[in-house]
């Protein structure tokens, strides 16, 4: 059994931030989105994994992720030189997945379930497809499945105006090796991808077996910027379960509830509410940071109020006077200087950014 993930396309939903970086490297919880479902896969026992790369973000996925070794897996990548669509991204991976069965994720996506119960059911059954399926509110902005009483897929159809059922594809898949003659016999679609929606209907139209498993936790697509920020939130509460201070706390400064803190991190006057995590030499003097908040590594905050907010590395926010809430502040951001105003603010900066508010 092997792996391929995909942390390819322009992220272009999460601009600016993806100007200059893969979406799939943007942390959720101080960690890269990427990671969660590498430990996933190997957590379920499968350590041959390939990523899927593109030119523009690639050599940063490497350089990030490294080989495996730190995951306990081996890791191959594999370049898509255009976003030709999902069922392209397995066509160029063949020569690595050869006959062998497989799970596909897409590397921006999250889920609270763990692999193994459905790789389980895939084995067992020996189906050639199993997809994931969650109910959602808005099925018109996925793929979504009609499925009959037994979970066997009788259609699937790509971002439909009137849908058969609210039922949408998670970015999770497991197939067998059927599916790269599926893949050879379908055409691009409208947009000019190979569909893996189409292959998978390809299966069905051959009489193969696609099952569907309903997923009764979490998913999230961290494509935009309030999904992050809903990702971040989850994984605090689910992960940041004990408070961890391996920094300086001076005597002014109160800690309260499940905060981690980094090494080499100071705190000077500050409050910090969990659940928050804070990463290692940052320095931070007079502040409050609120729930939800994860702060990168070199991050250094003077004077501001900061809560349900990401920080990343390498930022620099100095006397906002304002609450910042419900915001994104990309790496090396140097964000400084305002005036008293009565509102918050909000924000979605990318990496380099230097912005005055005057």
């Amino acid at each position: 059994m092997k792996a391929l993930i995909l942390s390819g396309g322009k992220g272009t939903r999460l601009r600016p931030l993806t100007y200059t970086g893969a979406k799939q490297l943007v942390p959720v919880a101080n960690k890269p989105i990427l990671w969660y479902g590498i430990e996933g896969i190997v957590a379920a026992g499968i350590t041959d994994i390939g990523i899927i790369i593109s030119p523009e973000t690639g050599e940063e996925v490497k350089a990030k992720t490294g080989n495996g070794d730190r995951f306990g897996a081996n890791i191959t990548y594999i370049l898509q030189e255009q976003p030709a669509g999902l069922a392209h991204a397995v066509k160029i991976a063949q020569p690595f997945l050869g006959d062998s069965p497989f799970i596909m994720y897409l590397g921006d996506n999250l889920i609270q379930s763990e692999l193994n119960l459905f790789l389980d059911r895939f084995k067992d059954k020996q189906t050639d497809a199993l997809i994931l399926l969650r109910q959602v509110p808005n099925p018109t902005a996925f793929g979504v499945a009609q499925v009959d009483e037994n979970g066997r897929v009788l259609h699937l159809v790509e971002k439909p105006k009137v849908p058969p059922s609210n039922l949408a594809l998670v970015g999770i898949y497991f197939f067998a090796n059927t599916i790269h003659d599926a893949i050879a016999n379908i055409q691009p679609s409208a947009r000019g991808e190979l569909e893996i929606t189409d292959a998978i209907q390809y299966l069905i139209s051959q009489q193969k077996q696609v099952e569907a498993c309903q997923l009764e936790g979490w998913w999230l697509d961290t494509g935009k910027k309030d999904d992050l920020l809903e990702a971040n939130r989850i994984i605090l509460d689910t992960t940041c379960l004990t408070a961890s201070v391996l920094g300086e706390v001076d005597e002014k400064s109160q800690v309260i509830g499940r905060v981690q803190i980094g090494a080499g991190t100071k705190l000077v006057n500050c409050t910090v509410r969990g659940p928050v995590t804070i990463g290692s030499d940052c320095y931070l003097e007079n502040c409050f940071v609120g729930p939800y908040s994860s702060i990168g590594n070199n991050v250094n905050l003077i004077d501001v109020e900061i809560d349900h907010s990401v920080i990343l590395q390498g930022a620099k926010v100095i006397e906002i006077h304002q609450r910042i809430v419900d915001s994104v502040i990309g790496q090396r951001v140097q964000l400084v200087a305002a005036p008293q105003r009565p509102k918050a603010l909000r924000f979605m900066i990318g990496d380099d950014s230097q912005i005055e508010l005057t």
